[in-house]
């Protein structure tokens, strides 16, 4: 197992390595530069040459990204250009709100798709799986930025029942933090749990047809041990695989709705530095997003074993 975990960053490397190159050049070929979005109205040449030299902006693309590798192999981001602070602490500073919104999608997710992908395969073409199936295609179908916005229009004006938009730490009230995080959770989790549910019915079902559940079920082992024991452990999986991805994704794909909420995390913090044309910013934050979701990957690894004992990696 330990040599696994081993292959698997020394894979993660070269992988991270291209995502800083791409990170790096791609966000200079949008038109202008960091120096004339600080400057806007008053820009002027003899001034900005003096700021390009204190970034850096003056030396070629080329020297520029090994300057930065270096540093990043340092662990230090760079400066932020536009609020002079190292990008490591702002990141770390809008982590938590990025992270709980990820989690709370992710609880939402499992919390409808395990029981009701399980019952949709034991109730297999009937109402329920057909209901289940309905849902699962519903929620893949719906755009996140829409339904969020359904959501402050039903919940927030209509019903004055949760905040439209705005963030209020834990430290602040745990319920007050609930509540401005609900709606962008159930937004975000809705794709999430119709995936995961579709994935879980399929699983279940080969899980089902296997042998040893058929024999466990002649031999007489109770119902509701064969299942939620010996079959959901083993369907769980594949499900792990598509919670592992999706969960990457929420870390670098929750900019609309971070936007539509006026959530202070990561997916903003990327908007911001693109409209600002940030870059050092931008290229850690890309960056810091792609480490996570290498990380995350390499737990779901790990966590196949946990599930299925069957799974082993020498």
């Amino acid at each position: 197992m330990f040599a696994y975990i081993f292959r698997r960053l020394l894979i993660a490397i070269p992988v991270l390595f291209g995502i800083s190159i791409i990170a790096f050049f791609m966000v200079r070929l949008v038109p202008g530069d960091t120096v004339t979005a600080m400057l806007g109205t008053n820009y002027n040449e003899a001034q900005a040459e003096l700021l390009r030299q204190k970034y850096g902006l003056d030396k070629s693309v080329v020297i520029q990204y090994g300057l930065w590798i270096l540093s990043v192999f340092k662990g230090d981001l760079g400066i932020s250009s536009f609020t002079n602070e190292p990008v490591m602490e702002i990141i770390v500073g809008r982590l938590p709100v990025t992270l709980e919104l990820t989690i709370i999608s992710i609880v939402f997710a499992l919390i409808i798709a395990i029981p009701l992908g399980t019952v949709a395969a034991l109730k297999r073409n009937t109402p329920v799986d057909y209901s289940a199936s309905f849902f699962g295609m519903f929620g893949i179908s719906l755009p996140n930025f829409w339904l969020g916005t359904l959501l402050i229009l039903l919940f927030s004006l209509h019903l004055s029942w949760l905040p439209s938009s705005g963030f209020v730490p834990i430290s602040d009230g745990l319920w007050m933090n609930i509540q401005t995080m609900l709606m962008p959770g159930i937004a975000l989790g809705t794709a999430v749990g119709a995936v995961t549910l579709r994935m879980t019915r399929s699983s279940m079902l080969e899980v089902l047809g296997e042998e040893y559940m058929k024999m466990a079920k002649a031999k007489g082992v109770n119902n509701f041990r064969l299942i939620w024991k010996h079959g959901l452990r083993n369907a769980l999986v594949p499900v792990v695989t598509v919670l592992g991805i999706q969960a990457g994704y929420l870390l670098g794909g929750s900019i609309i709705i971070e936007q539509i909420f006026s959530l202070p995390g990561i997916g903003q913090l990327a908007l911001q530095a693109i409209s600002n044309r940030d870059y050092s910013l931008l290229q850690g934050s890309i960056l810091f997003i792609a480490s996570a979701f290498v990380l995350i990957n390499l737990a779901v690894d790990i966590i196949y074993a946990i599930i299925n004992p069957k799974i082993r990696y020498s």
